[in-house]
């Protein structure tokens, strides 16, 4: 089985599965989001999708997801800058079913010197990337509560652990966001039980990962330096991630996934980076 393959619809020795459980991705109309939807509709979940799309976008997203193994998957939309447009969501979708796995992973960014960076970009940054999954995870996790089963999984950054100049609000929001994750963590890890799975919060941090992402920035490099994609992107890879290879959406995917299993019942408050080397140096 490789990266990009599904882990799979089955149930584990205690007869656990994903299949039929509702799952919440935020962004998942692309990149990380998506590639984590499309895991969790090969196990068989119910997918709430979420994002930018256009209705047509949004209809040929949702049919990936029925392609995949969902037994069903919706499209919601919400601007996550705004605070009762988020708890809207949560309410349309609360009102399909119980959610089970909320995974946050809607983000933005915006680069540039702490100086020139304006109110309005650090609202926004701070708002999508920290304010919407506090927003998010105040809604869903009393009712994983009351379930004794919950599995909120924030895609933070390895920007959430480390620093990286031109990057202050995106550097703060990740930063924040793992912080709440881990107070989050505290006050739901001695609810539910190993068998039921228990409450988890947890962070996933990626290092460089082939997303549409990261090519503002190796053409910048690549203009700067009059260099080719694949120098510039080198470059930017021996600067960080001692692997020198970026990660696939997928492989990512494939671990948020295996974190809804009921033996992970005690990672919690974790930050899980998947950097190749770059938080170690």
């Amino acid at each position: 089985m490789t990266a990009d393959q599904p882990l799979g619809r089955r149930a584990d020795r205690n007869g656990f599965t994903l299949r039929g459980k509702l799952v919440l991705v935020t962004g998942s109309d692309r990149g990380i989001g998506k590639a984590v939807a499309l895991c969790f509709a090969a196990e068989g979940a119910r997918i709430a999708l979420h994002g930018l799309a256009t209705p047509e976008e949004a209809k040929a997203v949702a049919k990936e997801m029925h392609d995949a193994g969902s037994v069903g998957a919706r499209f919601f939309t919400g601007d996550l800058r705004d605070p009762t447009q988020v708890s809207a969501l949560m309410e349309r979708v609360s009102a399909w079913g119980t959610l089970e796995v909320l995974v946050n992973n809607a983000g933005i960014q915006s680069t540039g010197p702490l100086a020139d960076i304006t109110t309005e970009i650090w609202n926004d940054v701070i708002a999508v990337n920290l304010s919407a999954p506090f927003h998010t995870m105040r809604h869903a996790l009393p009712r994983m509560a009351q379930a004794g089963y919950g599995r909120v999984i924030n895609i933070a950054s390895v920007h959430g652990l480390v620093a990286s100049v031109n990057k202050s609000p995106y550097v703060a929001a990740k930063f924040g966001l793992v912080g709440l994750s881990r107070v989050a963590a505290l006050e739901y890890a001695p609810l539910g039980t190993a068998e039921s799975g228990g409450i988890t919060v947890n962070c996933i941090c990626p290092g460089w990962v082939d997303t549409a992402l990261i090519a503002p920035q190796i053409a910048e490099r690549s203009q700067a330096l009059g260099l080719s994609r694949e120098e510039a992107l080198d470059r930017m890879l021996a600067e960080k991630q001692p692997s020198r290879r970026l990660s696939s959406p997928a492989e990512i995917a494939r671990l948020a996934c295996w974190l809804c299993a009921p033996e992970a019942h005690n990672i919690t408050g974790a930050a899980l980076p998947v950097d190749g080397g770059w938080t170690a140096q």
